[in-house]
């Protein structure tokens, strides 16, 4: 596989796709539809597997057509369905897309696994006032009583570990997806970024399913933020920081009460006051990067060329 060649001036994130010099305009449409197919082949020899087993066992047929393997197994069955895409994902930039899969990653060909750490500590104030206030927000079951009763340690630890060892990589495999590969699918073909993080944005929110108006509008904010934070530091890993750690606390929340990880609720099914909330400690964190991105300079564009190469002068006898 052919490394990227550096660009006379370096390129910006969205524009990755140029990297190599091998670009054509039928590549991304040849990667997506290549990466759709065997995200659908995939998921259905998953199903198809999970329903044999759970046949097997004689397990209870659940209305979508499979069988009830438990909360936990069944939330573990859903995060692999999506997990698969990463792998696949990263097939399609180095097939169809003839580059280093690292250049979905970053700018600088691989996953800055520094910036990660140091995005992941911003996160954790964002993450963490936003837990607070989801559980004081009206009808979050805080003065009532409703919340679901507690599932015991054993339970609650056995999730947690399946949790741990999922869901990041279902949290990054939606980063790849939509804050990498259709940013700079689309930012091929245009050179401006918000023309590039616009239509993921959509398409991301549009994913999760159509609760409420307020809870669309907040995962189209989420993906606009994350998509701005991926081409301002030249890389996914401030996405999928804060990703990763949303998801961990959604599903460690749920993993705590009875029958709470066999919820269908989404993100997009979030009343006003928790989206709203969701959208601004977003932006906190947007600030907090925005801060760390100042004091520690992680690399924007592409390594430019140190110059262009000169014909070698003929040796005279």
């Amino acid at each position: 596989m052919t490394a990227p060649l550096p660009h006379p001036t370096g390129l910006p994130y969205h524009r990755m796709g140029h990297c190599t010099g091998r670009h054509r305009w039928w590549r991304p449409a040849l990667g997506t539809l290549l990466f759709l197919g065997a995200c659908l082949v995939l998921n259905i020899l998953l199903f198809a597997l999970s329903y044999g087993v759970g046949a097997a066992a004689g397990l209870r047929e659940l209305p979508d057509g499979g069988h009830d393997f438990g909360p936990v197994a069944n939330t573990a069955l859903d995060l692999t369905s999506i997990a698969i895409a990463l792998p696949l994902i990263l097939l399609a930039v180095w097939w169809p897309g003839q580059r280093s899969p690292g250049t979905l990653s970053s700018v600088d060909g691989r996953l800055r696994w520094r910036w990660l750490v140091r995005c992941l500590l911003a996160a954790v104030l964002p993450v963490a006032v936003l837990t607070v206030t989801a559980a004081f927000l009206p009808d979050s079951g805080a003065d009532s009583g409703e919340f679901g009763a507690w599932v015991g340690w054993r339970s609650f630890l056995v999730s947690l570990v399946v949790l741990a060892l999922l869901v990041p990589v279902q949290a990054a495999a939606e980063e790849y997806v939509f804050r990498g590969w259709l940013t700079q699918a689309v930012g091929a073909f245009v050179r401006s970024p918000w023309f590039a993080v616009l239509p993921q944005a959509v398409l991301f929110a549009a994913a999760h399913g159509w609760g409420t108006r307020w809870g669309f509008f907040g995962l189209l904010v989420f993906g606009l933020v994350a998509g701005w934070l991926t081409i301002r530091t030249g890389g996914l890993e401030a996405a999928v920081a804060l990703h990763v750690l949303n998801n961990l606390l959604a599903f460690g929340v749920a993993a705590a009460v009875v029958d709470g990880l066999s919820s269908d609720e989404t993100a997009a099914d979030a009343p006003w006051q928790l989206a709203l909330a969701d959208m601004v400690t977003t932006l906190l964190y947007a600030a907090l990067v925005l801060w760390l991105a100042r004091r520690h300079q992680p690399q924007r564009l592409s390594s430019p060329a140190a110059g262009p190469v000169s014909s070698p002068a003929p040796v005279v006898p």
